[in-house]
C-alpha cells in the first residue's frame, strides 16, 4: 500500500497485482472519489458474506451467480468510527428452505464478521428473490 497524498490511498495486492484507491470521504476533509478506508470494511462484510455462501452453495448444488448485496455504512463520532453496518442480500428464489437457512448461517459466520467490533451494530437482511 502507498500513500499518495491528498488524503489518497493505492492499495495492491501482491499475488494479483490488482489495485485499488481510497479516499477520504467529504465529510472528513477529503474528495470522496473513491471508496473510503471505512466504505472498504463495510464492503468487505458482504463481499466475504457473499463468497462463503458462494462456497456453500457450490457443496449444495446450488448457484448463487447473480446475487447482490446494498451496504450501507453509518459513521459515529468522539471517536469517529463505524458504529452500524446495514446489508441488504438478494438471491435467487428457487433455492429451496432448508439450503436458504445454511446458506445464510453460512453468511453469519463468515470471517469478516467475526472480526468487526462487538460494539459495530450488524443488520444483515436476506430476500430471496426481487
Amino acid at each position: 500500500m502507498k500513500y499518495l497524498g491528498n488524503l489518497r490511498t493505492e492499495c495492491l495486492h501482491l499475488k494479483s497485482g490488482n489495485t485499488f484507491i481510497t479516499d477520504a470521504p467529504v465529510d472528513n476533509n477529503g474528495k470522496g472519489e473513491a471508496f473510503s478506508p471505512t466504505d472498504t470494511v463495510a464492503t468487505a462484510l458482504a463481499s466475504c458474506m457473499l463468497t462463503v455462501m458462494g462456497i456453500k452453495a457450490a457443496d449444495l448444488g446450488v448457484d448463487l451467480s447473480g446475487s447482490e448485496a446494498e451496504v450501507e455504512k453509518i459513521m459515529a463520532s468522539g471517536p469517529r468510527r463505524i458504529s452500524e453496518i446495514r446489508i441488504q442480500l438478494v438471491l435467487p428464489e428457487e433455492i429451496n428452505d432448508k439450503n436458504r437457512k445454511i446458506l445464510e448461517h453460512t453468511a453469519r459466520t463468515c470471517p469478516v464478521l467475526y472480526s468487526l467490533h462487538a460494539d459495530i451494530v450488524k443488520k444483515i437482511e436476506f430476500i430471496w428473490g426481487s
